[in-house]
């Protein structure tokens, strides 16, 4: 007698796309260490891969943004940003991350995962608050998260600075990121 594996359930994955509408992505960094300056991207894309609606069985997870949509609400310094001395536009044209694990603990988790930026790769742990689930007006189920991490722009070949006559540093090594994120489930 030949001993028999039950039938394995196929189980399909849900997709889920950026609500780039209702979606934001924002970094903080020092300025001459006494001020923050802001800024943002205006363009991205994160694609998300769960079994049914479960966020703790995330199998993919990848986010993208184009450097050259960098906006610190300065022109000058938006084109310095985009330069060789930081982001290398010309030759780095996006920063990724690419989720490995997502860890939940109710509406807390951690997002372990590698963020390339310049040609670099490091693994990164973010913060993660999951504002839950919704179906809209429109009959279209959105999932909501609150996103934070800090990373050292140095580690991405980020570096770049200049001191003041008193010895201080224009740009922090530290930045902070910041994330409101809205999904649409995709049919």
């Amino acid at each position: 007698m030949v001993n028999q594996e039950p039938p394995k359930q196929n189980i399909m994955a849900t997709k889920w796309k950026i609500d780039p509408t209702h979606s934001e992505v924002q970094f903080k960094v020092k300025h001459l260490m006494i001020t923050t300056v802001t800024g943002y991207f205006e363009k991205f894309d994160l694609e998300v891969e769960t079994e049914n609606d479960d966020f703790n069985t995330a199998s993919r997870i990848e986010f993208t943004a184009d450097i050259d949509s960098i906006n610190t609400n300065n022109e000058q310094r938006d084109t310095h940003l985009k330069s060789a001395d930081f982001f290398n536009s010309g030759e780095h044209a996006q920063l990724r991350f690419v989720g490995k694990k997502y860890e939940s603990a109710g509406e807390e988790a951690q997002l372990h995962g590698d963020l390339t930026i310049r040609g670099t790769t490091k693994p990164i742990t973010l913060n993660v608050e999951f504002g839950g689930t919704v179906v809209d007006p429109y009959g279209q189920t959105k999932a909501g998260f609150t996103v934070s991490g800090k990373i050292s722009r140095k580690e991405y070949g980020l570096t770049w600075n200049a001191v003041t006559e008193a010895g201080a540093v224009v740009v922090s090594d530290d930045i902070r990121v910041h994330a409101e994120i809205q999904l649409v489930k995709q049919t």
